[in-house]
Formats: C-alpha cells, sequence, structure tokens
C-alpha cells in the first residue's frame, strides 16, 4: 500500500527536502554526508526497557509545571538502573498494545457511535458522501508536538512529552489543549498571528507610527488574549477607538486605524483604506478593496458573484462611516538631551462632514457627484443599515460589523485556516457573500464558495453561541478528530480531497516558531532587548525603559529587526515578511536548508563547552553523573528535538555514529554532529 505525507501544495517547495538532503525519516551520519534512506518510525517500533530497568527509570524535574511564569525550561536526565544499563525493551512505561494510538485506526472508527464534535458531524457527512477514505488517527507523540506548535509556537519540552505520552487517562489530550490555552506561550503566539492579520508595524510604506504606536497596539493585542476578551469587544475597540495619542499604551488600539492612512491624496483615500482595511480582516471582503475604485460590473465578474453586482457607491456608503473620523500628527515634547528630536505621534479628531464627492486626485480614481448628489451617508453594504441620529460613525459601523453573521463566519475561517493549512473559503480574505448559503445555492456555472458550508455555518453560530471566544473556538478546533487525523496517508491520495480536510496537511515552520524550538530544544535563553521608544530619554514627561527584554521570538512586538542580530537573520530566512508589502509565506528554500546547516544561531548551541552554570545544553547531557549510556544520549536528544523516540533504525545508525572513535574528543564531537543532524532532520523544520 502506498503511503504519502500531507504537505500543504501552495505553502511547500520540494527544494527544501532535496537540498537539506537529510530524508524526511532517515538519519545524517555526520555533518558533511548524506543518510541512508530509513523507514518512517512507528511507535511500535521502539526499544524497550527490562522490567528492572522499568521500575527504576525517572526523569528528573518531570514534576515541574510545563508552562511556568518565568518561562524556564529544564533538562530531563534520563537515569536507569541495570546490570546492562541499556534500553533494550519499548521506551513507554506501562502503556499496552491497546492503549497505544496507531495512525493506521480508521477515521470512521472513532466516529461509529455518532460524532460528538460539531466539527467532525460536518467533516464525516462530506467525506462519506464523496467516498473518500480518511487518514488514519495521529500518534499521541505527533499529536502533542503538532498541537503544541500550532496553540503554543514552539516544540514542547521533553519531559511534558513523556508525562502525557505515557498517560493512561483517556482524556489526556483534552487536558493537555487545556494546559496550553491557560499558557502565556498562548497569548505569544496569537498575539504574531493577529499582529501579522492587522498588519502592526512600525513604519510601512504609507505610514509610521514608530515603535510607540507599534508597542502600544502590542499590548493592547496582548492584554485582551491574555484576558480572553471577547472578539466581538475587540474588534469594537479596535474600530470605534478614540484618543489623542497614538503612543499611550493604555490606549493602543487606537493605532489600529491609524495603520490604515495612506498618503498623497485627499482625506477620502485616507476613509477607503481603513474601510478595506477593516472589510478584510473583519469580514474577509478583500474585494471591497475593488469597489472603492469601480463597481463590480466588468472587473469581478469572473472572481465574485457578490462583487460583481455591488457597486462603488456602495463601497462608498460603507466609507462614509469613518467620513468623521479624523488622524493629525502631533510633535512631542521637546527632549531636554537632545533638542532636536521632536517625533510625531497622532491623534483621532473629529470631522463635520459626510464623505464628499469632491476629489479628483489621489490614489483612487475621482470621485464626482452622482447628479444632485454631492455627499454619501454611512450605509452598510448588505442592509443600509445607519447610524441612528447623535451616533458616533464609527461605534454605529463596529455594531453592524460585529453583528454580521458574515464578521463570525470571517472570524472562524481565519483561525480555522491556520490549523489546518486552508480555509473552508480559501483564501480566508475573500469570500463572496452570494455564494455562502447551501439552501439557496447560486445559478450555474456558479458554484457554493465554502467547501463544506454547513460547517462553516455551524462554526461561526457556536463562535456567537460562546460569546465570540477565541479560546473556545480553538478548542473545538483541535480537539476533533478531523484535527488529529495523521498527515501520513496509506493508499492513493487524491489531491483534490485537501479541501475535504481528510489528512493533516503538514505546514512549514514559521521562523519565530523555528528559533523558539531550537531554544526550546537546547534549554538555552538568549535575550534581546526590543526598543520601546525612538526618544531614549523622556516622552510626555514619563521615564522610557523601552519596551523590555524577551528570550522568545514569538514574544517580539513585530517582524522587522527583531528579536536581536544573531537571530533576526536566521529568522528571516523563513519568510515571516513585513507585515506591509510582503506576506508572511510558508514555502521552503535552499536559503532555509543552508541557515540550518551553518547558520550561528544553530550551530553556537549544539556543541558541548563551558561547565557548571555556565555549560552548553550538551555538556550538561554529557557530563551527567552517573554517566549516560549511549542509548540514553540517543533518547534524550531525539525526544529534546524531536518530541519523538527514535525507531530502531534511527537507533542503530545513532549507535554506530556514536560508537565511531576511542578517544572523549571522537566522543564529543560525534554527539555534536548527531545533535546537529536532528535539527537538520524535515520532520524539526515541518509540523506534520
Amino acid at each position: 500500500m502506498k503511503r504519502t505525507w500531507g504537505f500543504k501544495k501552495r505553502g511547500f517547495n520540494a527544494a527544501i527536502v532535496a537540498v537539506t538532503a537529510i530524508g524526511i525519516w532517515g538519519l545524517v551520519p555526520s555533518r558533511a554526508q548524506d543518510p541512508p534512506p530509513a523507514d518512517p518510525p512507528s511507535e511500535t517500533e521502539q526499544p524497550q526497557l527490562d522490567p528492572d530497568t522499568q521500575a527504576n527509570l525517572t526523569f528528573e524535574h518531570a514534576d515541574c509545571s510545563f508552562f511556568g511564569t518565568q518561562r524556564e525550561h529544564y533538562l530531563p536526565r534520563f537515569t536507569a538502573e541495570s546490570d546492562s544499563g541499556r534500553l533494550t525493551r519499548q521506551f513507554m512505561s506501562a502503556r499496552t498494545a491497546a492503549t497505544v494510538q496507531s495512525r493506521e485506526t480508521p477515521f470512521q472508527l472513532s466516529l461509529q457511535s455518532g460524532a460528538t464534535n460539531l466539527i467532525d458531524k460536518y467533516i464525516l457527512q462530506d467525506l462519506q458522501a464523496n467516498n473518500i477514505t480518511p487518514a488514519g488517527k495521529t500518534t499521541d507523540l505527533e499529536f502533542i508536538r503538532r498541537v503544541t506548535l500550532d496553540l503554543a509556537g514552539r516544540i514542547p519540552k521533553a519531559a511534558r512529552v513523556n508525562i502525557v505520552a505515557q498517560s493512561l487517562s483517556p482524556d489526556r489530550r483534552a487536558a493537555y489543549i487545556d494546559e496550553l490555552l491557560a499558557s502565556p506561550e498562548w497569548t505569544d503566539k496569537w498575539t504574531m498571528y493577529f499582529g501579522d492579520l492587522y498588519k502592526n508595524t512600525a513604519s510601512s510604506v504609507q505610514v509610521t507610527i514608530r515603535n510607540e504606536g507599534r508597542n502600544a497596539l502590542y499590548k493592547y493585542l496582548h492584554d485582551s488574549l491574555a484576558a480572553n476578551k471577547p472578539y466581538n469587544q475587540m474588534a469594537t475597540e479596535l474600530i470605534a477607538a478614540q484618543g489623542a495619542n497614538t503612543f499611550d499604551q493604555t490606549n493602543g488600539q487606537s493605532n489600529y486605524l491609524v495603520l490604515g492612512v495612506v498618503g498623497g491624496g485627499p482625506a477620502q483615500d485616507i476613509y477607503d483604506a481603513q474601510t478595506a482595511k477593516i472589510a478584510r480582516e473583519f469580514l474577509g471582503l478583500a474585494h471591497l478593496d475593488c469597489l472603492l475604485c469601480h463597481s463590480g460590473r466588468g472587473h469581478l465578474d469572473s472572481l465574485s458573484l457578490w462583487g460583481s453586482k455591488a457597486t462603488r457607491t456602495q463601497a462608498w456608503g460603507m466609507a462614509s462611516f469613518l467620513s468623521r473620523t479624523s488622524v493629525k500628527t502631533v510633535n512631542t515634547p521637546q527632549d531636554p538631551n537632545n533638542p532636536n528630536a521632536r517625533y510625531n505621534y497622532f491623534a483621532l479628531g473629529t470631522n463635520t462632514t459626510d464623505y464628499a464627492l469632491n476629489s479628483t486626485t489621489g490614489n483612487r480614481p475621482a470621485r464626482q457627484p452622482l447628479g444632485t448628489i454631492r455627499t454619501i451617508s454611512p450605509a452598510y453594504i448588505f442592509n443600509n443599515a445607519a447610524p441612528a441620529k447623535g451616533d458616533d460613525y464609527r461605534v454605529a459601523f463596529a455594531r453592524s460589523v460585529t453583528g454580521d453573521f458574515q464578521f463570525a463566519r470571517a472570524s472562524v475561517n481565519y483561525v480555522w485556516a491556520q490549523f489546518f493549512g486552508r480555509g473552508i473559503v480559501d483564501p480566508p480574505d475573500q469570500f463572496d457573500p452570494a455564494r455562502l448559503d447551501p439552501d439557496n445555492p447560486p445559478a450555474a456555472p456558479w458554484t457554493l464558495q465554502p467547501s463544506n458550508p454547513r460547517l462553516l455555518n455551524a462554526l461561526a453560530q457556536s463562535f456567537i453561541d460562546s460569546g465570540y471566544d477565541l479560546k473556545a473556538l480553538m478548542r473545538l478546533i483541535v480537539t476533533s478528530d478531523t484535527y488529529q487525523l495523521a498527515s501520513e496517508y496509506h493508499g492513493t491520495w487524491n489531491p483534490d480531497w485537501e479541501k475535504y480536510f481528510a489528512r493533516h496537511m503538514v505546514r512549514r515552520l514559521w521562523g519565530e516558531e523555528l528559533h523558539d524550538s531550537v531554544i526550546t530544544a537546547l534549554d538555552t535563553l538568549p535575550s534581546y532587548t526590543v526598543n520601546g521608544f525612538t526618544n531614549p530619554s523622556t516622552v510626555f514627561g514619563v521615564d522610557s525603559p523601552g519596551f523590555g527584554k524577551i528570550s522568545f521570538a514569538m514574544q517580539a512586538p513585530d517582524v522587522v529587526n527583531v528579536p536581536g542580530a544573531d537571530a533576526t537573520a536566521f529568522i528571516d530566512l523563513f519568510l515571516r515578511g513585513n507585515r506591509d508589502d510582503q506576506p508572511r509565506k510558508s514555502e521552503g528554500s535552499v536559503l532555509q536548508a543552508l541557515g540550518l546547516m551553518n547558520d550561528a544561531f544553530v550551530q553556537n548551541r549544539i556543541h558541548a563547552t563551558g561547565s557548571g552554570a555556565t555549560a552548553s545544553f550538551l555538556m550538561k547531557l554529557m557530563s551527567q553523573s552517573p554517566a549516560l549510556s549511549d542509548d540514553q544520549l540517543i533518547f534524550a536528544l531525539y525526544l529534546n528535538v524531536l518530541s519523538r523516540y527514535p525507531s530502531q533504525a534511527e537507533r542503530n545508525l545513532a549507535l554506530a555514529q556514536l560508537t565511531k572513535g576511542s578517544t572523549a574528543a571522537q566522543k564529543k564531537t560525534n554527539t555534536e554532529d548527531f545533535l546537529w543532524t536532528l535539527f537538520n532532520k524535515v520532520d524539526f523544520t515541518f509540523n506534520y
């Protein structure tokens, strides 16, 4: 039976596999050699402990909290007391064959008593209707790594992998999910995600909000997520923000609108850009940007049924909600230590007129009167809802946006795409509102747009019913059997099945995830200083200490020139974009493979150096007393770097390499080569 691996079609470039030259599961004997082929590992192929050894096997610090408030990492120490000191039996505690979940388990068997997760209910119906056999369920070890990366943005700690994987509790996966959702790492990962979505950067082609403004918006997003603020409330606060100082970290949400400022034209250009930003990021309607230049007929006919019938006048009605808002720059007080330094922040003010049809210059076609109509009043594009008398326009706009079912639909689809590699509507920002209703499908040749429209609507309604709870949405997704399908497929895979989510699609890790996974694996935390203020002395009469020190790239407030010099170049290899005109990408490249092989960020951390408190990870591991056997060393490194145990073939190959030569220096070099090899295996670079 043929086995294939589910790589995301758009996001995977075979170059990284070919150039890395390490095989998906094979082991490179040294930093200069290619590997022999090896079969994929199985949880039932592992070396086993004899009964006496198993009884005495312990993990030092195994009782530590996985997510401590100090973000400390600990080194799992493997100690085994036996005559041989060899790991000769299954490294799986008391787990029996019946409790080890196999990736061969048919998906239907887990749902034979009826799906309890609404996602599985709709996915299973779709698979059965299309005669698709899904992949089996992923193993515990694969699941632990997958969900930790997806929720927390880094690989799990080795000792935690063992605790969860060896648990006999049938709820072990759900309990671990709750642990991740409650962690500060979850907040970091999703602050990075929403920073990408909202394009929060200190300087773009159109506008500069400086470090102060960027950090203030970062703080708003971080604090909102940490408090699990309802997402409709977040959207309302961003759209309807008020404030006279965008540098004020108690008013960071005001920077959201400022990021929509464009230059070189009349005020209407700004209203249009801000409206397009809101429509794309909260409604998934990127095509509204087109409508703000021209009506859809003749322009969107082949792209959007809804867009082809929408008019520029309707789009102006949406932009008019922003027409009473002004954005102006204000000079900071003079810096007494640098009299020539004056910095601009922004203030949101008010205008008194509606959207005027009086422009002939700027970034968009002329806006001229329509007969006697010289101004456009606010009107929500789907129902013509207008502000009540005396209403703040943007408050009314936020009410219409967040009260629209499309807001919930777009929000869950954005999140879904992060976990599955594609949206139910894909791309997630190109919804066609005329092709979403399964009970009222469009006339031929148009088809329904979502791959599973009833699932999309059910997810949106569930999101509303939860109070727009992002954590509840993510819990629903990752506890589903659909999310827990294996990426490996036994049989003939049809690429057309990707949209039915019949297997888990592999994705390449973000640059920040790779950075944070390297330092997690090696228990070596760097310290980076992220500047908080351009002005190093005084801003508004308050001392400016800077944004602070961080260790993890996922804690950085931006994707440009952060977190630090020795890491930024490495992370940039993985195409994290600039939150402006360069979006984050998931493609592979030759440079990425070379970076993992040669970049100082990795190279400087794999050596066995130092002693005592200054000893490197590998030195600490190799200098334990009593000394680790070669088997124990292999298991420790596999678990720390790849979050799994080695297969028998991998173990044998590693043993052959570690035992070459007889001197301590040769052993040290061999072990460094082995550690380097693990970081260059494809299954470190990808989340599968």
